[in-house]
């Protein structure tokens, strides 16, 4: 297809598309056909006739018409870049695109994927344009450069959305993190506005404090916020909004309200109605559509009725219905449609006869009731069954497909086409909007005409009946999407299922309000279980189930409702509190039920989570325990998938035990038995890849083994499997348990630290407490690596963070980290305290992996006092760590203990038992030469003197004596 470009714009009239630096240009169908007329034949007069026959074939039009929709077009493309207009009037003939064109011949794809480009951002397109508002895009634009926060204030069905939408559009390239909007009118609960940001953001929260988390993920962003229909939740809103300016510099939010939100700094824009012709005595066409009301109102009459011209004899009565509807543009478009079934003169009056029974109870501002006057007008022109489906569909709180419009709407034994047939007449009335996406066509009330609609329902007396049905639909649509969950495409169950969020919620306000069905609450709350952990929406569902799991509801809730209500609460709180005692007591309550049900599948599930409970809090005894019922359920079960799987919590376990060998043995194994899925990954079983995951563990052991080249090596390709498979908690696995931790012990700061780069933003996005907590401690060790002291505050605040909730799993680990710190830093006393810690809560634990690595930083705390006595303990430790560490089969932690041994005897000048306890340990490394630890026992050796003559030198750990068979 052509394509014409001149200055900044790309014109593609086969799509009706014209674009300005890859941003729609929002221009009306008669307005591009003229501009495709000129295009055609740049520098060439085309008279007025063509351009009439062009713009109106068939129809007769007044030359005024032509002229005004040639102003708008020139408004619409401004001043081309010389300063010139880019189409010039050719007195008494017509037209001439005075300007260079360039034309192109591009395909289809081509063409959508330069429309498509560069976009960062989830504004809805309009199909229409936006009229009469030059003047407020300039002055907001103008106002958001000085000012952080803007709100447009003004009544209802003014167009606040449409101008903030039409800003916000111009605005995308100018902020590097995108332009975001967020729509808060099917909000109705004001605890779920940070929800609500998040998700826009594009967050997946598992934090209890979402505001928080959204906060700590905007501080380093530079993004814009459209926050639209505010007025409903508006404390929470200004709570949300002050937060986020607090913490973010570059953040730029842009409201709308029927109220100011009244927060420090807060710019208001009151926007004013379309302006409307005064009362006079005669007005032409021409004058009429002057006004941006009449345009509007011209603009949409024509799109109903495409043959519609305002003549001279028109303009009066369409100036006095725009005067009656105060110029609000909602009413305006509302009304101009009507046109397709009655005059003007007839629309004027049907419109002065109706009384404003409708008003804001927030305001009395006569423009409400204006609104509601047009509403109740455009109500009362419908056939009853259509006023009976309007009213009716006032329950669906976004978007909703005809079916479920006919099972909710239509009464039993009524004929489903009286509801399809009337549907489409509210969408030719304009009541109901129309929204067609890749899974099918739905449908939409405007908020506007849904308050309107849940109004005239109330009247009739079908509200309680009404919304009953409503949540018994959704009840059923949950159940089938839990079941669809197994077999589609995530990304195909999420589109067609994710959208139905918040009509799930509005189900639940109502059956858990005292109006509603605690029967029906109790269903939808576990209906909704699969929702709030497929849409990480953990928050909510901790909260759902929290309060569905109260004395309330208990004798509405089913042993099995109790078993997947406790299961999913357990599972909530691990993920945004921490592992803290009620998550075991859930998890334990779920199972007796899931035990009493015979349901093996949760029998199983709720044994996984108690197992990652007790690895969590550094119970690995219990976890391994744990691990060895889940075994002999899947075998008695015939459940092969949980028994290869479960060999990965059970290496976990023993790695964390210090038996290596056994870890090896059982990672290994699960990796070579490991059957990947045909329909969908493991993840939404085992909550990571578990294949994937058992090759992190298994690159700690073989670290811990001694071999360094092989550990990154695996650590890597784990790491690129998570990025593949774009999980979150996968992704935090990889990078906090294994690839960084191994580029830490390896001594490779840069690799590391573009690690710790890539995950404090990954957890900041996904508001990750726990991660952000142990990557922290990351952090923390590198700063330390780095000589920087303040990895000291960092690591402590870490640690007590996650001891708090008690996170213990590595924690004995990083407390050696810091002792060893405190005592490299001068503080030898805290040092001898805090490694005390780490070794006390090794050993209560079990958590013994690195106890040698802790003997040996308490020997070199103690070797620092200079003493012969603490010599001599020291000496002590470093040999019990020695022995300990061989016997665990850490050759890592051998040679880390002999380096520092080697070094102890050096410095009392026993050069031979240095060499004789050091030289065997490093020729025993075979790969990882190059890594810092196997480097320093290198040097050491060459400072001791040895360069292979004495090799054969022998250290007996146990007697204490160096031997040298050679000799």
């Amino acid at each position: 297809m052509l394509s014409y470009s001149f200055g900044p714009y790309v014109f593609v009239p086969e799509r009706q598309s014209l674009l300005r630096d890859h941003t729609a240009v929002r221009v009306g169908s008669r307005a591009l056909e003229i501009l495709a007329a000129l295009i055609e034949r740049p520098g060439e007069v085309v008279g007025k006739a063509e351009l009439i026959s062009r713009a109106w074939p068939d129809t007769f039009v007044e030359q005024s018409n032509l002229k005004v929709n040639v102003a708008a077009l020139r408004r619409a493309l401004g001043d081309a870049p010389d300063g010139t207009q880019y189409i010039a009037t050719v007195s008494g003939r017509g037209y001439r695109f005075v300007f260079p064109v360039s034309v192109s011949e591009q395909s289809a794809a081509a063409v959508a994927a330069k429309f498509q480009g560069g976009r960062a951002n989830n504004l809805p397109i309009s199909t229409t344009r936006l009229v009469g508002r030059d003047h407020a895009i300039d002055a907001i634009r103008a106002a958001l450069e000085a000012s952080r926060h803007l709100t447009i204030v003004g009544p209802g069905g003014v167009g606040k959305t449409r101008l903030a939408l039409a800003i916000a559009g111009r605005l995308t390239a100018a902020y590097e993190h995108g332009v975001w909007f967020v729509d808060l009118a099917t909000v109705n609960d004001a605890t779920l506005v940070p929800t609500s940001i998040a998700t826009a953001l594009g967050l997946r929260v598992h934090s209890a404090n979402i505001k928080a988390a959204i906060a700590a993920f905007a501080a380093d962003r530079e993004f814009m916020l459209v926050l639209d229909n505010c007025e409903h939740v508006i404390e929470a809103v200004a709570a949300c909004v002050e937060a986020l300016l607090a913490a973010a510099a570059r953040v730029r939010i842009l409201a709308t309200s029927r109220e100011p939100l009244r927060v420090l700094g807060e710019q208001v824009y009151r926007l004013p109605p379309l302006e409307t012709p005064p009362k006079v005595s005669r007005l032409s066409a021409a004058e009429a559509l002057a006004f941006p009301a009449v345009e509007l109102f011209v603009e949409r009459a024509a799109g109903s009725r495409g043959d519609f011209v305002l003549e001279d004899g028109d303009a009066p009565v369409v100036a006095e219905i725009c005067r009656r509807l105060d110029g609000l543009a909602l009413a305006i478009e509302l009304a101009a449609p009507r046109l397709d079934a009655f005059s003007t003169s007839e629309l004027l009056g049907f419109l002065a006869d109706q009384s404003p029974v409708l008003s804001d109870r927030r305001c009395g501002d006569t423009r409400h009731h204006t609104l509601a006057a047009t509403l109740d007008w455009s109500f009362g022109l419908l056939a009853e069954p259509e006023r009976v489906l309007l009213r009716r569909l006032s329950v669906f709180a976004s978007a909703f497909s005809v079916e479920s419009a006919c099972v909710v709407a239509v009464d039993k034994g009524r004929a489903r086409s009286e509801c399809i047939h009337a549907v489409a007449n509210l969408v030719a009335k304009s009541l109901v909007s129309i929204e067609r996406g890749e899974f099918g066509t739905l449908y939409r009330l405007l908020d506007t005409t849904r308050r309107y609609a849940q109004q005239k329902l109330t009247e009739s007396g079908e509200g309680g009946s009404l919304r009953q049905r409503h949540a018994e639909h959704l009840l059923e649509l949950a159940k089938r999407a839990e079941t669809e969950w197994k077999i589609r495409p995530t990304a195909h169950w999420l589109a067609d299922y994710g959208r139905r969020m918040d009509d799930l919620r509005s189900a639940l306000g109502w059956a858990l309000s005292g109006s509603g069905n605690a029967a029906i609450a109790v269903a939808l709350t576990v209906a909704a279980l699969p929702f709030w952990e497929h849409l990480s929406l953990t928050e909510e569902c901790r909260a759902g189930a929290e309060l569905t799991l109260s004395s309330r509801f208990t004798k509405f809730r089913s042993p099995v409702d109790e078993m997947k209500l406790q299961f999913a609460y357990g599972t909530a709180l691990l993920h945004t509190r921490g592992p803290l005692p009620q998550v075991k007591a859930a998890w334990i309550t779920a199972l007796g039920c899931a035990e009493s049900l015979h349901d093996t599948d949760y029998r199983l599930r709720c044994l996984w989570g108690l197992c990652d409970y007790f690895t969590w809090t550094g119970d690995h005894h219990s976890a391994l325990a744990m691990a060895e019922k889940i075994r002999v359920l899947a075998t008695d079960r015939g459940d092969l998938d949980a028994r290869i799987n479960v060999d990965r919590q059970t290496g976990t376990a023993l790695r964390y035990l210090g038996e290596l060998a056994e870890a090896q043995r059982h990672l290994e194994r699960m990796i070579a038995r490991y059957i990947p899925p045909v329909a969908r990954s493991d993840i939404a079983r085992f909550q990571l890849d578990p294949r994937s995951a058992a090759r992190g563990t298994l690159a700690n052991v073989i670290w811990l083994q001694g071999h360094p080249d092989k550990a990154v090596a695996m650590a890597q390709r784990q790491l690129d499997e998570a990025r593949a498979a774009q999980h979150a908690l996968a992704l935090c696995n990889a990078v906090v348990h294994t690839t960084c931790p191994i580029a830490l012990l390896t001594g490779d700061l840069a690799t590391a630290e573009r690690l710790l780069l890539g995950i404090e933003a990954h957890v900041a996005e996904h508001a990750m407490t726990v991660w952000s907590a142990m990557s922290r401690c990351l952090r923390a060790e590198w700063l330390l690596q780095s000589g920087d002291a303040s990895g000291l505050t960092t690591l402590r605040r870490a640690l007590d963070e996650l001891l708090a909730v008690h996170f213990r799993m590595r924690c004995p680990f990083y407390i050696g980290i810091y002792a060893a710190a405190l005592g490299k830093h001068g503080d030898v006393d805290a040092g001898r305290i805090a490694i005390e810690e780490a070794i006390a809560l090794s050993a209560s634990t079990g958590e013994i992996w690195c106890m040698p690595e802790l003997l040996r930083i308490k020997a070199d705390l103690l070797s620092k006092e200079g003493t012969s006595r603490t010599a001599d303990a020291a000496e002590a430790l470093f040999m019990q760590a020695l022995d300990l560490a061989r016997r665990q089969g850490a050759l890592s932690w051998e040679l880390r203990a002999a380096t520092a041994l080697a070094k102890h005897w050096h410095r009392m000048d026993q050069g031979a038992k240095a060499v004789g306890v050091l030289a065997p340990v490093y020729r025993r490394f075979n790969d990882g030469l190059a890594t810092r630890d196997v480097l320093k026992a290198r040097t050491l050796l060459n400072v001791l003197g040895d360069a292979g003559k004495r090799r054969d030198a022998v250290f007996d750990a146990t007697s204490g004596k160096v031997s040298n068979p050679g000799q």
